[in-house]
């Protein structure tokens, strides 16, 4: 009485135009082309601003970290370490805060890798130690600069370095968990300090590099003022990646660091960008590379 309906799957032959699968296929070879496009835009971007950077900022290698310290830094000749007679490229608290930071994110990526959870309550209470140290310091010696004001103890570079090295510890612990969190597939719920007794480790290294500053050898103050310098473009370029990141539809998407390369490389290029506004603002004020003079 009643006719069957034939519900059987439709097989298309080999060669057969299928509207759904060729629509698919499409699509992502269409977002694969996209990606690409974004990749190369991306890459030229950065090498276009590098360039311009680099062909106007002080030769060789000194000249580019004096500019990169000249971005962040009032770089105030009697409050910086020096190469011979030239000081070098960031002042002695920020060659401190920058070097530091600098390596404890390079100690943190190879012994802490893709470790996601801040430090302990004890372990953050001699963060904000170090940072009111810092700060005291940092009144104290500001003081200095007004005739007649009243001052705690005579400032001195070796108080600057240290306590700008002990911000820099404090500020990269901070940072690398967040970014951990934020571009890692299967970031490690693990502490990236779980302990003083592992503070005190990377307070040994800082104050190994400190001892090397206060040295005063050319041959050692040259590498590290390059490395201080390299620690602010390390720091910007994480910061401005953490606002990249999203922007490009990669949170928590990277398996390893060349996943990470687009939003790595936006964030440089963001960097990049504000280290040359500032040198060009500042610049057009002074006339000179050199610091501010007392």
């Amino acid at each position: 009485m009643f006719e069957t309906q034939d519900l059987s799957i439709v097989h298309h032959p080999a060669g057969e135009y299928n509207p759904i699968m060729n629509s698919s296929s499409n699509n992502e070879a269409a977002t694969s082309r996209k990606r690409r496009l974004l990749r190369i835009g991306i890459f030229v971007l950065a090498i276009l601003v590098l360039g311009v950077w680099l062909l106007n900022t002080p030769a060789g290698l000194l000249g580019k970290a004096d500019a990169v310290g000249y971005a962040v830094c009032h770089r105030i000749d009697l409050r910086s370490f020096h190469i011979g007679e030239r000081p070098i490229s960031l002042c002695a608290r920020c060659t401190g805060m920058f070097l530091s930071a600098f390596l404890a994110l390079v100690f943190y990526a190879i012994f802490r890798p893709k470790y996601g959870r801040f430090p302990p309550k004890r372990v953050m209470l001699l963060f904000v130690l170090f940072v009111f140290a810092w700060a005291f310091d940092g009144i104290n010696s500001y003081f200095h600069l007004i005739p007649g004001a009243p001052t705690l103890y005579e400032a001195r570079n070796e108080y600057r370095l240290i306590t700008g090295s002990l911000v820099g510890i404090a500020l990269a612990t901070m940072v690398y968990p967040v970014f951990s969190q934020t571009a890692w597939i299967e970031w490690k719920n693990e502490r990236v300090l779980g302990s003083i007794k592992e503070l005190l480790l990377i307070l040994l290294l800082a104050a190994i590099v400190i001892a090397l500053i206060l040295n005063g050898n050319p041959l050692i103050l040259y590498p590290l003022s390059l490395l201080s310098a390299a620690g602010v473009l390390v720091l910007l370029t994480i910061a401005y990646s953490l606002l990249m990141i999203p922007l490009l539809g990669k949170i928590n998407k990277g398996t390893r660091w060349r996943d990470l390369i687009e939003p790595l490389t936006a964030g440089f290029i963001l960097a990049m960008i504000q280290i040359a506004v500032i040198d060009f603002l500042r610049f057009q004020l002074t006339g000179t590379w050199s610091g501010f003079h007392l």
